[in-house]
This record gives C-alpha cells, sequence and structure tokens, in this order.
C-alpha cells in the first residue's frame, strides 16, 4: 500500500487538503503535515531562525506550528515517518491556481519541490477557481493523477505542477501536458497610514490574467482541461550559455 505524505501552504484547516486526503485514503496511508496558518506566497523557504512545534489534530494529521510548506515536509519525512520515504509527496489542493510564473511564489508548489529535493516523486495541485471551489470534484480529479503517478511514477529531478479547473470531474475534458505560461502582472503597492502616524505599505493584485497561448498551463485550464506541468530542480538556462560565453575569464 501506498505511503503518501501531504502538505499545503493555505493550513491544515483548509477545506482543499482535507478534501485531497480524504479522496487519497483509498489508496494507501495518507499522512498529512500542514502549516498552522495560511501561508499564500510564501514560496520556497525554510526556517532556520526559530524552532518549530508540531501539534497532533487527529491520526496521521499535524498541525506545524509556525513551519513553512517546505518545513513540513521535513517534519513529515524526518520526524512523523521518522526517515521512511513515502511514495509520493502531495501539495493542495491549493485554493485558486498556481500558473505562469505565480510558481515562483507559490508555497504549494514549493512543497512538492522539497519533496522532490528529498528524492520523492511529488505534484502539487491547485484548483483553477476563486469562488465556489468544488473540492470534492476536483480531488477526484487529482486522485486519476495520483493513481498514473504511482502507476508509472515520474522522472528524477522533475516534480508536477498540476491546475485542475473548476468542475465536476465527469465534465473535465481530459489531461493535458502543458508548458508554463505567462502572467500579465499588475500588482500595486497601497499605502496605508496607521492609528499612531506609521505608514504600512500592502502589495496586491488589481486584477489577475495570463497570456492564454496554446499548450501553456493557462490555456488548459481555461478550456476545461487538467494542466499537468513538468518542473525541473536544475534551474540552469542551458540555451543562454552560447550567448553569454563572454563573461568567461581563463585567469
Amino acid at each position: 500500500m501506498p505511503l503518501i505524505l501531504i502538505t499545503n501552504d493555505d493550513g491544515y484547516f483548509s477545506e482543499g487538503i482535507r478534501a485531497l486526503r480524504d479522496t487519497l485514503k483509498p489508496l494507501g496511508r495518507v499522512v498529512v503535515v500542514a502549516p498552522d496558518r495560511n501561508l499564500s506566497g510564501v514560496g520556497h523557504s525554510l526556517t532556520f531562525t526559530m524552532p518549530l512545534r508540531l501539534r497532533k489534530v487527529e491520526e496521521d494529521f499535524y498541525a506545524v506550528i509556525g513551519g513553512t510548506p517546505a518545513d513540513c515536509i521535513h517534519l513529515g519525512y524526518h520526524v512523523i515517518l521518522e526517515g521512511e520515504k513515502p511514495d509520493l509527496v502531495c501539495a493542495g489542493i491549493n485554493e485558486g491556481p498556481n500558473l505562469g510564473e505565480d510558481i515562483t511564489y507559490s508555497g504549494t508548489v514549493s512543497g512538492a519541490m522539497e519533496g522532490r529535493i528529498l528524492g520523492i516523486p511529488s505534484i502539487a495541485f491547485s484548483a483553477f477557481g476563486r469562488e465556489e471551489i468544488m473540492f470534492s470534484e476536483i480531488a477526484k480529479s487529482c486522485r486519476k493523477v495520483v493513481e498514473r503517478v504511482l502507476d508509472v511514477g515520474i522522472p528524477e529531478d522533475t516534480y508536477l505542477n498540476v491546475n485542475v479547473p473548476n468542475l465536476s470531474c465527469d465534465e473535465v475534458r481530459g489531461i493535458k501536458l502543458t508548458r508554463q505560461g505567462k502572467r500579465d502582472y499588475k500588482e500595486k503597492v497601497f499605502r496605508y497610514r496607521a492609528p499612531y502616524g506609521e505608514t504600512l505599505y500592502w502589495i496586491a493584485a488589481e486584477e489577475f490574467g495570463w497570456c492564454p497561448d496554446e499548450g501553456t498551463d493557462y490555456w488548459a485550464v481555461l478550456n476545461g482541461y487538467i494542466s499537468v506541468t513538468p518542473l525541473q530542480l536544475d534551474l540552469t538556462n542551458y540555451g543562454a550559455m552560447k550567448e553569454i560565453k563572454f563573461i568567461e575569464d581563463e585567469g
């Protein structure tokens, strides 16, 4: 029976993580280790400056006090599972999509990245929707991907970023292998004045938008498909190495 470790960045209390756990339970043992609070946008950070605490919520379900998604994977693997390597790490289901360049900010995607760094096949799951997300239906679509990965595996140095349209499982048109799309960024910094005169700043998106190029993650979910984008740990831009050869110095 497979051993599956789950985390997220929305917090252990989120509807998405519970839907994913409940849907994957029939496949094997599912262990949840998730942050104690919402950490959307935390990215791939590890906590080195303060100690962390584990709190058992219920059987095979833990909250990490003060921890990030990457912390949760470490504590799940090294502490809860005592070094027993899971067959799969799943992160999500995120409350909203992780498309294009947004993956660099995503704690959900980073949870899967951390699993891959530890040598575990890993998948990040996100819902393409903002309101009235049908997590139970989306979890069924996630299970289809999980079953295929458990059966076939994932190449070394690779983890998957999966975005699922907010549709019933029967309405989803299929699964598309996609490339990372591009985001049309329109962020703004808002300025506020605190009651005692201090100036405060809040970074927020004025609107969300992506370029709908065919074959991208955004194009797939926009057209009713599950988007599966293979990501890699090696961030080297090999295509640019010849173009910047001039920077070398033989000394």
